[in-house]
């Protein structure tokens, strides 16, 4: 539930704290006093766009805070508008994003304005209806036929783009064949044309190689004044005196390590020699080879890699031109069963839906009773798309009379706003016993309504608080009179700015307030004991 909204430098609001409460909270006042601007800022705290216009003129920018309560958990929730245009989001201090924001608000709070009836008009809102009413056992079915619809889809377009391409590449058939020819052919390994550089160039330069390997050889341990052979005589002399201090030690044991290494690096020295011989032949052969590559890498302006991938490629498309029949054929029956289950999953869903439908129509007929469509026909319109879809194949539309002898019609041609009002009331009487929102907030829902209507709507209303948080603005002393907690909004003025205030009423001041929605500024003692009695009818 929300608890209390701070409001600065918002439109012609300076500064206002309200404190709301479990129950239904009723705000009242003059046309023009700010009461939509205060659900504005609501709506805004709760995700909605934000808009320069909203900060006050001759200030920097509009704050809202909004506190509530969510499965035990307490959320602040600041938006900040700039008059510079910049938008600041803020839950319990930490920023976030306008997406993040929405996503916890929805859980928050539903807000439903006097234009709000447009939802009820779309009949993808119908659906939507039906399905979160029955949630429990339609939204696995929904899955299911999501799921089944992704594997149809998928296929069918592979048969779609089998069919498309096997024209395409039975035309390029033999030029195809060409390509894959000359590709096998090569023999191609991924990286061989590095190696090959490697190698040509140590046969090109190989003389050279083998008279600098040769020399450090000789210079190593090849004649009698190899450097092994010194540095064995001077290990040998480092040995004899070794013993008499841990210094010498140390030099010994490093002196006979390198020593051996060197012998190592001798061997291997040696080994490269007698490998490096010129070969004429071996040169011709590697630059041959390379001239090869060179070429399939211009002629494809590739890799070897690439090329090697493009062959793959190439023998699958001229596999799939030689076998074009038995692939089509293959996927024709996956794509024909899979409809088949497609339809099964979709029958079944539609037929879970068609039973929550006529739950859904006894139960809003009901409300209607209660907010005087006494004569009120309803009922649940199901229509087959042309084709299937991840939602299934139903289209759903309610369809309404609201007067004894009118046929039914869909909801978009009802034309009364007060009409539209206690439609949407029952409507929502219903989602909100499932929809786990627990704060309703409603702006001018008395839209075309007055006398006794009203007062059924003020009654439905508090029905609907016993289990949420309402927050409703209304102009109807009838529905006011219903207020668990009620507050007014009031406009004044100075020499240079006005001000918007919010003053929460005491039950006498309630009194006064109802008094003022009957009769206007001048308050009698008629409309105060009409006022009164409303408010002991509304108990």
């Amino acid at each position: 539930m929300l608890s209390h909204i701070s409001i600065k430098n918002f439109a012609i609001i300076e500064n206002v704290e309200i404190d709301f409460h479990q129950g239904l909270n009723i705000i009242t006042g003059e046309t023009g006093a700010g009461k939509s601007i205060v659900i504005e800022a609501v709506s805004l705290a709760l995700g909605s766009r934000a808009d320069t216009a909203f900060v006050r003129s001759g200030t920097d920018k509009a704050i809202v805070q909004l506190a509530g309560t969510h499965k035990g958990e307490e959320y602040v929730i600041t938006r900040e508008v700039s008059a510079a245009g910049k938008n600041l989001c803020k839950i319990n201090g930490e920023i976030v994003t306008l997406n993040h924001l929405n996503m916890l608000c929805k859980k928050l709070a539903d807000i439903h304005g006097q234009y709000d009836h447009q939802s009820l008009l779309n009949p993808d809102y119908h659906i939507k209806l039906i399905d979160m009413y029955k949630k429990d056992v339609i939204f696995p079915a929904k899955q299911k036929v999501a799921a089944v619809f992704t594997q149809y889809r998928d296929i069918s377009s592979k048969l779609k783009r089998l069919v498309a391409d096997a024209a395409e590449n039975q035309r390029q058939r033999d030029f195809m064949a060409f390509e894959l020819d000359e590709i096998q052919k090569a023999q191609l390994v991924p990286g061989e044309d590095e190696t090959l550089e490697e190698e040509i160039a140590l046969l090109q330069n190989s003389e050279h190689i083998y008279e600098n390997l040769a020399g450090a050889y000789e210079l190593t341990r090849g004649d009698e004044f190899a450097a092994l052979d010194g540095v064995k005589k001077a290990l040998d002399m480092i040995e004899n005196i070794s013993e008499y201090s841990k210094e010498l030690t140390d030099v010994y044991q490093q002196m006979s390590d390198s020593y051996y290494i060197l012998e190592e690096l001798s061997s291997q020295i040696r080994d490269m020699r007698d490998r490096t011989v010129f070969s004429p032949e071996d040169l011709n052969r590697c630059i041959s080879r390379m001239e090869l590559l060179s070429g399939l890498k211009r002629k494809h302006n590739a890799s070897l890699e690439d090329i090697i991938a493009y062959g793959q490629e190439l023998e699958e498309k001229l596999d799939q031109v030689e076998n074009i029949d038995s692939m089509k054929a293959e996927l024709t029956a996956l794509q024909n069963k899979c409809e088949v289950d497609l339809k099964t999953a979709c029958q079944e869903l539609s037929t879970l839906r068609k039973e929550a439908a006529r739950e859904l129509e006894e139960k809003i007929l009901a409300e209607l009773g209660e907010l005087n469509f006494k004569d009120a026909q309803l009922s649940i319109s199901f229509k087959e798309t042309p084709e299937f879809t991840e939602s299934g194949t139903d289209l759903v539309e309610f369809m309404i009379s609201t007067n004894k002898g009118e046929k039914q019609k869909p909801l978009s041609k009802i034309a009364s706003g007060g009409e539209m009002s206690r439609i949407m009331l029952a409507f929502k009487k219903i989602v909100g016993d499932y929809d786990e929102i627990p704060t309703m907030i409603f702006d001018e829902i008395d839209t075309g309504i007055s006398g006794v209507t009203a007062s059924i709507v003020g009654k439905k209303l508090k029905q609907i608080a016993g289990n949420h948080q309402i927050i409703c603005i209304t102009h109807l002393p009838q529905i006011a009179a219903f207020g668990s907690h009620n507050y007014k909004i009031a406009k004044e003025s100075d020499d240079s700015s006005t001000y918007t205030t919010v003053l929460q009423l005491r039950p006498d001041e309630k009194v006064q307030e109802i008094a003022r929605l009957l009769g206007g500024i001048n308050i009698t003692d008629t409309t105060l004991e009409s006022a009164k009695e409303l408010i002991e009818a509304s108990e």
